[in-house]
């Protein structure tokens, strides 16, 4: 991560600052794991709020520019494979007046995330973050997945969330008061493949500042990009 603070602050013909490459980098680790204000962050590392803010952005966009696209996350898998599609709100405590971010699904304010994930919960590719009562199904057409899955007929397990998209997606049976028996396996089978999906969400918010972003909305799909970065990076270590 201190090689790429490095390059782009040659790209920036910045390279002698206050903080060295690798104290920049130890900086946006801490906000984003501790979540603590950027004052907070900025007082331990002797810089300022603006500095800090300064800092943070630029390092976000430079491991943000590394997460793979939707088709590229994909590469390698086709018919006979499947992928695990599940979606997730992100809080935040900036649009608190405004109806379109708030998720009656979570009864709180947010943006929605959708995530690919191997069937062993390791995520494949994350969405652009979409305001909070965007329904699941709908961010899924919009950002293309299911389009893209068919292309390579790829199977999706997904959960009731998605009920009706058909392509490859599949999901559990529900709308009967008694399931026949046969319907109950499939749905206790369907749950057990996909159960390690959650993982992928897990992993993301143990970055504790995606459990309660402060941030503007507009950088909350950055962030989660660039926090798959160092995902993916702790995975090949």
């Amino acid at each position: 991560m201190g090689g790429l603070v490095y390059a782009r602050r040659r790209e920036l013909r910045s390279v002698r600052r206050r903080l060295s490459c690798f104290k920049q980098a130890l900086l946006v680790l801490a906000h984003l794991r501790k979540n603590e204000t950027l004052a907070q962050v900025g007082a331990g590392f002797g810089v300022c709020e603006a500095t800090a803010w300064r800092y943070l952005h630029e390092t976000v966009e430079v491991l943000a520019s590394w997460e793979p696209g939707l088709h590229e996350a994909l590469v390698g898998l086709g018919e006979g494979d499947f992928v695990i599609l599940d979606g997730t709100l992100i809080p935040t405590d900036r649009i608190k007046a405004d109806e379109p971010y708030y998720s009656q699904k979570h009864k709180k304010h947010g943006m929605n995330v959708q995530v690919i994930a191997r069937p062993d919960g390791t995520p494949l590719w994350f969405s652009r973050a979409t305001p909070g009562r965007t329904h699941d199904l709908t961010a899924a057409r919009a950002h293309g997945i299911v389009q893209a899955c068919l292309t390579r007929q790829i199977l999706v397990l997904a959960d009731r969330a998605y009920q009706g998209v058909g392509a490859t997606v599949r999901t559990p049976y529900y709308g009967l008061r008694d399931l026949p028996e046969r319907y109950q396996e499939y749905n206790r089978d369907h749950a057990g493949l996909r159960a390690p999906g959650e993982r992928a969400f897990a992993r993301l918010k143990s970055w504790r500042l995606l459990r309660r972003a402060r941030c503007s909305t507009n950088r909350i799909g950055r962030t989660v990009a660039a926090v798959h970065t160092l995902l993916t990076c702790q995975y090949s270590g």
